[in-house]
């Protein structure tokens, strides 16, 4: 079973997307407990993934036995082993709350619902494991149709989302495509290791300019970062709430871990200015993100926006390629998927009480003080306050934009926190002291929600103290892999 590891969280995942299908057309209340096993299966073979490496060392597995390059690879490493445990942890906090809602909302479709999501968590574990340019094109895309159908199943206003959707994520796939086209003209091969040993040996040729460019632009769309996040903003506002918490969750992070793959231990050359410009753009998107998040009265489309400013975060971290600043790029990458997990799955309680997301109507602390707590422990996250988990991301970025003599991206780094105090009072400000959630009668968020919120709280808390041992055993080294 050890050796299978770089593969088990894919079949896992995979295989429940098949089973609940047959299995849920004829007990449908069998569809969330088996989503939910599923992956929490593939989180527990990625958790063990992290084990392994830490104890092992990096693992490489050829599928089907056929060797690189020819063969297709997939690599278990710190930064790998690290990503697919965080992902499929989240994912499976999230679908943890969906249930009640879904059960709800979805009816006989329930099997199709569940499936789509283990579909796309699929494609984001495939993503992340694998040692192939080309076959992160594919899993992007299976993840990318999964989370097209999920989004657009919502009706009204979301099949417009997911229509925008759809075309900037065909968009941002085919310059990824184009992209690997033109480095494997330039050297005859798509596998990541080989890439990396023979990018080296060419010039600064077209082929190779464009190459990087186009992969880097459409990995930046598929991860929403300003200002080509134009998707993002209504397709986590107008989602199915039993499925935004895993769409804005995990699916950005995938793609920003791609990003990091691509540019830092495939294509990074020093002599071009591809990380400083991902620098910068991380910078401009904290600024602009935070600014057009405290505008909003919708507390989704804050969330939303949120996300635009705290994936700038992310960007800055894997542009200034110094240790600090990946080892806090990369912590931030965990943060995020469980801070923004736990907000958005809060909001979705209070819909599914009753309430509506606008600000001014959603009060909490009368009826759901639980979930209330929950809320301000992700919103100091978010923040920037320890001990919760975001602080030290953070902290790790600012030493990072400082080691590399950044000294307006400390700036940028710094507003994006008190942006962060703003927009974060106003949602917190609405969840303790607004109008009470209209229908909620005094009930508290149903069992399951309320146990996804307070593990994810948990979490939250847990990822910042244990921050200095993550970055030492794992962080750190897979930042090492990349100088």
């Amino acid at each position: 079973m050890r050796a299978h590891l770089p593969i088990l969280p894919l079949l896992i995942s995979l295989t429940g997307a098949l089973v609940i299908p047959l299995v849920g057309f004829a007990w449908r209340r069998l569809c969330w407990p088996l989503a939910v096993a599923a992956a929490g299966a593939a989180s527990a073979a990625a958790i063990a993934g992290v084990g392994e490496v830490v104890a092992r060392g990096a693992r490489r597995y050829p599928v089907g036995g056929w060797a690189p390059p020819w063969g297709i690879e997939l690599v278990l490493d710190p930064l790998s082993a690290f990503s697919a445990a965080a992902v499929a942890t989240v994912a499976t906090c999230a679908l943890l709350a969906s249930g009640p809602g879904a059960t709800r909302a979805y009816g006989m479709a329930l099997p199709a619902f569940y499936s789509l999501a283990l579909i796309a968590l699929t494609g984001f574990l495939g993503i992340i494991a694998s040692g192939d340019m080309f076959n992160v094109f594919v899993f992007l895309e299976i993840a990318a149709i999964a989370t097209y159908g999920l989004v657009a199943s919502a009706g009204g206003p979301a099949l417009a989302a997911a229509f925008r959707y759809i075309v900037l994520g065909t968009v941002g796939a085919s310059f990824y495509l184009f992209g690997v086209g033109c480095l494997y003209a330039l050297t005859g091969t798509l596998n990541m290791a080989d890439l990396s040993a023979r990018l080296p040996a060419t010039s600064a040729s077209p082929l190779l300019v464009g190459g990087i460019a186009f992969a880097g632009v459409g990995l930046a769309i598929k991860m929403g970062l300003f200002p080509l996040h134009g998707w993002l903003p209504d397709a986590y506002t107008h989602a199915p709430a039993p499925i935004t918490a895993f769409i804005a969750g995990v699916g950005t992070k995938a793609a920003a871990y791609a990003m990091a793959r691509t540019m830092l231990y495939v294509v990074h050359r020093p002599d071009l200015p591809v990380t400083t410009a991902l620098a910068w753009a991380g910078g401009v998107a904290i600024i602009a993100g935070g600014v057009m998040a405290a505008r909003q009265s919708d507390a989704r489309r804050l969330l939303a926006y949120s996300s635009v400013s705290q994936l700038g975060y992310i960007a800055v971290g894997i542009g200034l390629a110094n240790e600090a600043g990946l080892a806090g790029a990369y912590l931030h990458l965990l943060n995020h998927a469980v801070m923004k997990a736990l907000l958005f799955v809060a909001v979705g309680a209070a819909l599914l009480r009753g309430g509506r997301p606008w600000l001014p109507a959603l009060g909490l602390d009368r009826t759901m003080p639980l979930t209330a707590a929950c809320v301000v422990v992700g919103a100091l996250s978010i923040v920037g306050v320890p001990p919760a988990g975001g602080f030290f991301s953070k902290w790790y970025l600012i030493r990072g934009a400082l080691d590399a003599g950044e000294p307006l991206l400390v700036a940028a780094l710094l507003a994006g926190g008190l942006l962060a105090v703003v927009y974060m009072y106003r949602l917190t400000e609405a969840v303790w002291i607004g109008g009470a959630a209209q229908g909620a009668g005094g009930r508290e968020a149903p069992a399951s929600v309320l146990a996804c919120l307070v593990l994810l709280a948990g979490l939250t808390i847990a990822a910042g103290l244990a921050s200095a041992t993550l970055v030492d055993t794992i962080l750190v080294p897979a930042a090492r892999g990349a100088l």
